[in-house]
């Protein structure tokens, strides 16, 4: 029974941590994004966003994005910056031709930083994605 399951492969999707500056308070933080790569809209895009160490959590966080388009990204959430430390877990479902797809993004701790930066797809922007 199992192995009639398939489990389609996620492909050309991110998350992406960038540094943005906020004109409100004037400083620079930390935003998650989710990139679509694809030539494909996404559907029905569930996010489910945690951070996680040996002695600390946070709250889970729920997201959702009714549709994506191609070739685009959308904010998921602030990131302060005492979660940078931790795991950071964003599990990710959404719906493409009728298929649906999920993978978790994980981010290790202390990864978003800016040694790491680098181009992100779609956004063409300097920050931290991962695949």
């Amino acid at each position: 029974m199992k192995k009639d399951i398939e489990i389609p492969k996620v492909e050309d999707v991110y998350v992406a941590a960038v540094k943005v500056f906020n004109k409100d308070l004037n400083s620079d933080e930390w935003n998650a994004y989710i990139v679509n790569d694809k030539e494909v809209d996404l559907e029905m895009v569930l996010i489910v966003s945690k951070g996680l160490s040996k002695d600390k959590k946070t709250a889970v966080m729920r997201h959702k994005v009714d549709k994506l388009p191609a070739k685009s990204y959308a904010k998921i959430e602030y990131l302060q910056d005492d979660v940078l430390a931790l795991v950071n877990t964003f599990e990710v479902s959404f719906f493409e031709d009728n298929k649906m797809f999920d993978k978790s993004f994980i981010f290790k701790e202390n990864t978003i930083n800016e040694n790491a930066l680098q181009r992100v797809p779609v956004m063409d922007v300097q920050g931290v994605y991962v695949k």
